[in-house]
C-alpha cells in the first residue's frame, strides 16, 4: 500500500505528492456516460491490447465490477484512481503499474485517464513519465482530435490538452494564520483551484490541499507545467516563512500545540478520521520545525492513508461500524506512537 510515496521526494517538508493526468478518448466509442456494458467491454478489450503492445511495464489489470465497494473506495483512499470511477463500476476498471507511479484509468469521465503519482515536489519527472505512457498508447490506439480545439473530452473543461496537473501541499501554518482563504482566491484568479484531500468537492482535513490547473484550452502543456511550477514553489516559501515567523513569535502555543497532539495520539482510545488528521498535521509540522526528533514522522503521511476508512477495513478484513473503526483507528496510530518512541 501507497507504494508511490517510497522513494526520495523533493521539498517534502511542504509537498507531498505530484499528479499529472491526462484525458483521452478513443474516437470510434460514445463516452463512458452514453455507453453500455458490451461497448465498454469492447472498448477495455482494445485498451489491454494496446498496453501489451505499447509498455512493457508490469500492470496489474483489475474491473470494479469484480471487487468489493470497499476495496473500491480503498483504492479512492490511496489517490490510485478517483471517486469518479465508482459512479460507472459496472464499466470502469484500471491498470496500475507496479510501483503504483502509474495508473490508467478506464471509463472514467473518459475513456482513459492517463495519472502518474510521484512523492515530494516533481512535476518533471510525473509530466515526462505521463507524456511517454500517452505517447506510446497513441500508436495503438485512436485518439478522438481536432486540428482547432485539441484533445475531445466529456466534460468541456478537459478540452485542449486534457491536461491537469495538481500538487497536494502540507500548509499548517498559512491555515494557522488565517490566510488560506486569501491564497485560495489569488489562486483562482490566476487560473488554479485549490480542492481538499480527496479532489473535487473534499475537505482539506489535516491541512492537506490539492492545486492545480484549471484551464486546459488555449495553453500547451508546458505552459500549464511551468505555470504551477512557479506558483508552488512561492507557496512553498510561504508556508516555510510563515512558520519561521510563528516559531519565533508563537514558539511556547506552538509547541504545547504539537506535544497536546503527540499526547492525544499516543494514549486515546477512540478517534474519528478527521481528529486524526488534525493530530497527525500537527505532528508532522512538530517534526519539520525541529521539536520532534523522530525519522519516522517523515513516514506520516502513509499514516494518514492507513487510517482512512476503508483501508482499515481492508487492514482487519471485514466490514466495521464507524465506532469499530475509531476504535481501531486508534489503536494503530497508539502502536505507530511507539514506535516512534523506540
Amino acid at each position: 500500500m501507497t507504494k508511490w510515496l517510497e522513494g526520495p521526494a523533493l521539498d517534502d517538508d511542504v509537498v507531498i505528492s505530484t499528479r499529472v493526468r491526462v484525458a483521452r478518448n478513443i474516437d470510434k466509442y460514445r463516452f463512458p456516460s452514453r455507453m453500455t456494458v458490451v461497448e465498454s467491454d469492447q472498448l477495455t478489450e482494445d485498451v489491454l491490447r494496446g498496453m501489451r503492445d505499447a509498455l512493457n511495464d508490469n500492470y496489474r489489470f483489475i474491473r470494479l465490477r469484480d471487487i468489493s465497494p470497499r476495496e473500491q473506495a480503498a483504492y479512492i483512499e490511496q489517490h490510485l484512481i478517483s471517486p469518479h470511477m465508482v459512479r460507472r463500476k459496472d464499466i470502469s476498471s484500471f491498470l496500475v503499474r507496479d510501483d503504483e507511479k502509474a495508473t490508467i484509468m478506464i471509463n472514467e469521465e473518459d475513456h482513459l485517464r492517463i495519472q502518474t503519482l510521484f512523492p515530494g515536489f516533481n512535476l518533471k519527472d510525473a509530466w515526462e513519465l505521463c507524456s511517454e505512457i500517452d505517447d506510446k498508447l497513441a500508436e495503438h490506439l485512436n485518439f478522438a482530435f481536432d486540428e482547432s480545439w485539441g484533445y475531445l473530452t466529456a466534460c468541456p473543461t478537459n478540452v485542449g490538452t486534457g491536461l491537469r496537473a495538481s500538487v497536494m501541499l502540507h500548509l499548517p501554518c498559512i491555515t494557522m494564520s488565517k490566510t488560506m482563504n486569501s491564497l485560495i482566491e489569488g489562486l483562482r484568479e490566476i487560473g488554479l483551484t485549490v480542492r481538499g484531500l480527496y479532489g473535487e468537492g473534499s475537505e482539506a482535513y489535516g491541512n492537506l490541499y490539492q492545486i492545480s490547473n484549471q484551464v486546459t484550452l488555449g495553453e500547451s502543456e508546458g505552459d500549464i507545467i511551468g505555470k504551477l511550477n512557479k506558483v508552488v514553489y512561492q507557496i512553498i516559501k510561504r508556508e516555510r516563512n510563515t512558520r519561521e515567523y510563528l516559531k519565533n513569535n508563537m514558539g511556547l502555543e506552538l509547541e504545547n500545540k504539537i506535544y497536546r497532539s503527540l499526547g492525544i495520539l499516543s494514549y486515546a482510545r477512540i478517534m474519528t478520521s478527521k481528529e486524526a488528521m488534525r493530530h497527525l498535521s500537527n505532528i508532522r509540522l512538530g517534526w519539520e520545525m525541529g521539536y520532534l526528533r523522530s525519522e519516522n514522522i517523515r513516514n506520516i503521511f502513509k499514516l494518514m492513508i492507513r487510517i482512512q476508512p476503508a483501508n482499515i477495513q481492508e487492514e482487519f478484513e471485514k466490514d466495521m461500524s464507524d465506532e469499530e473503526r475509531d476504535i481501531a483507528r486508534a489503536k494503530i496510530i497508539r502502536d505507530y506512537m511507539k514506535e516512534l518512541e523506540g
